[in-house]
């Protein structure tokens, strides 16, 4: 007796055709190889897989790390202390580099590359710790303002726009000669350019908010009786804060330019201290006889600035999905 036929229906093959192994296969399994290749999924992780595939982002972030080492261990370039009186000798001034002294040495017969690599300290520090205060300041004032809306955003919205009206250089200037003697003179750096800087952030997180907070997961939230506080620092900030970042990496770069700024004009960070700013301020006035006690601050001070910049450049493509 011949065997019956199968019947031929919807989701079966037809009479004959020879079953393969990969339509027996069971779909957990397929499933799960394809989703091994896939992207992440969250905004963070997605963010991250996108970075480390962009060659700029790779060579910032290697620089800045070299900077953040140079900033915190500097005997590890250098074996020379600037700070020693002793290492500095007049007879020597403005000579040309040599095995001893990669970098020369300035008009007081210091050593360029260890002051160099010492005077990355400062202005890092001063560029990280701005940073951090105007992200905080700015941020709380402007998640508080566009979560509350009303009179606080209103009062709020018109002194920051008091601060935007001073020129940020100009202002940190004026602070900074009214109050030098008064202060560390790098502490002082860093409150005048947070007190100009915050408005900046302020805008920044306020509009992230106002847009953030429409959402259905923020009524979802207070349907659920979550209160204010809940809503503003575990619903809310966590939505608004890649624009944020991105400002904030971006501004970094930017700070360390104006300490250097301030410490040429004589305002900022003073001697004994070591910034690159103040090298470049003690090397202008014999440029032309001795050009490399200038040159080599004023190069490592452009491409930090340069490497913050890419860095913020790359994450800001990285967050946002349209510019990809």
């Amino acid at each position: 007796m011949s065997n019956p036929i199968p019947p031929v229906g919807p989701g079966l093959p037809e009479t004959g055709t020879m079953v393969s192994d990969t339509v027996l296969a069971p779909a957990p399994q397929r499933q799960g190889k394809q989703a091994k290749g896939d992207k992440p999924a969250s905004l963070w992780s997605d963010a991250w897989y996108d970075l480390r595939r962009r060659p700029m982002f790779i060579l910032s972030l290697v620089i800045v790390l070299v900077l953040l080492l140079m900033s915190f261990w500097p005997s590890l370039f250098s074996s020379i202390d600037p700070f020693n009186a002793r290492t500095c000798d007049l007879a020597t001034a403005r000579q040309t580099p040599s095995a001893g002294h990669l970098f020369g040495r300035d008009n007081l017969g210091c050593d360029v590359y260890a002051r160099t690599i010492y005077g990355a300290r400062n202005s890092i520090v001063i560029g990280v710790l701005t940073t951090v205060i105007t992200s905080l300041v700015g941020g709380l004032l402007g998640i508080i303002a566009g979560f509350r809306s009303g009179v606080v955003d209103t009062v709020s919205s018109r002194v920051t726009e008091i601060f935007f009206a001073i020129p940020p250089i100009l202002g940190a200037l004026l602070i900074a000669a009214t109050f030098r003697g008064r202060a560390n003179s790098i502490m002082l750096v860093i409150l005048a350019l947070a007190v100009l800087g915050w408005p900046m952030v302020f805008r920044i997180m306020r509009a992230a908010v106002i847009t953030a907070k429409n959402q259905d997961f923020v009524v979802a939230a207070k349907a659920l009786g979550a209160g204010s506080s809940r809503i503003m620092f575990r619903h809310l900030l966590p939505n608004s804060l890649a624009p944020v970042i991105v400002v904030a990496t971006i501004n970094l770069g930017g700070y360390i330019a104006a300490e250097a700024a301030l410490s040429f004009l004589g305002v900022g960070v003073q001697s004994p201290d070591i910034s690159w700013g103040l090298m470049i301020a003690d090397a202008r006035n014999r440029f032309l006889e001795a050009p490399l006690p200038l040159v080599f601050p004023a190069v490592f001070l452009c491409v930090t600035v340069l490497a913050f910049i890419m860095m913020g450049d790359a994450v800001r493509d990285a967050l946002d999905p349209k510019l990809r």
